[in-house]
């Protein structure tokens, strides 16, 4: 019984510690940010071994990939997880949170932020680390120049963002984009799978048009109009911000304008085969 007791007022001190420690570190002001893109990466390492766990058991075709193509297999898995969890947040921002509206009087809308607001930017910081090692250490394998310039445009932004509390409302406007990831991955799988040719394929194929145009070119330009109509706030951002908010996203809508066109071309060539 005095072991068990003994055994319990440990276990309790621990608890109280890691309390402590959570409270008075990881999750204070100065640290937070730091804590969340730590656990970022901890979460894509771990979606990526899940991916890679129930990959193993649940499809065939996984086994008889070759290693890189597995470990691409995986890292899309994790990319797509990212993709949910930040297009959700986003939107949650952008529409339904009235962190950034404009009926709020308390402060600039380009100097507004929160808890959670820094939470979801960390943890986008900790995937496109972590993702932008994976490019580096197995390039091309995973994606040529254009990935890196993606990721790391996207990386600097949302690290800025998030750590100076400024811009955050464009931050989220931009990363609802990704809701264009799971699409692309999926239509990868596919191909991999070799159902290049099944209606599931066809269907992706369209459903990346209409999310592309949605997300990536108009969703764009309303981004754009935005900064036009808040200019008078855009302009009291540091320079560095200031000089994010206008460069950023000009070159990833040119970079989505040119993917856009591939796309066109490669579900015409796709519905030309089915006529």
């Amino acid at each position: 019984m005095a072991v068990s007791r003994k055994t319990a007022m440990a276990i309790k001190s621990y608890q109280n510690q890691a309390r402590a420690l959570a409270k008075n570190y990881l999750l204070a002001d100065p640290f937070m940010p730091y804590t969340c893109i730590l656990g970022g990466i901890l979460l894509f390492k771990v979606g990526y071994d899940l991916t890679q766990l129930i990959s193993t058991f649940y499809f065939k075709s996984y086994n008889g990939l070759t290693k890189i193509q597995r470990i691409e297999w995986n890292n899309r898995g994790i990319s797509t997880i990212h993709a949910i969890f930040i297009t959700v947040i986003s939107l949650y921002f952008v529409f339904w949170s009235d962190l950034f509206s404009d009926q709020r009087v308390a402060g600039l809308v380009t100097f507004r932020s929160s808890p959670l607001s820094v939470f979801a930017l960390g943890v986008s910081v900790g995937y496109f680390l972590a993702d932008l090692g994976m490019i580096f250490w197995l390039y091309p394998s995973l994606g040529g120049m254009e990935y890196i310039i993606h990721h790391s445009l996207s990386g600097v932004a949302v690290a800025y963002s998030m750590f100076s509390g400024e811009g955050q409302l464009y931050t989220f406007m931009i990363l609802i984009s990704e809701v264009t990831t799971p699409e692309v991955n999926m239509r990868w799988y596919l191909d991999t799978a070799g159902l290049k040719r099944s209606n599931a394929y066809l269907i992706n194929g369209i459903l990346i048009f209409f999310a592309w145009l949605a997300a990536r070119i108009l969703l764009f330009g309303y981004v754009f109009y935005h900064v036009y109509l808040h200019y008078d706030q855009v302009i009291q951002m540091h320079a560095f911000g200031y000089f994010l908010v206008f460069v950023v996203p000009s070159v990833l809508a040119i970079m989505n304008l040119m993917w856009f066109g591939k796309i066109l071309m490669g579900l015409k060539k796709t519905l030309a085969k089915r006529q």
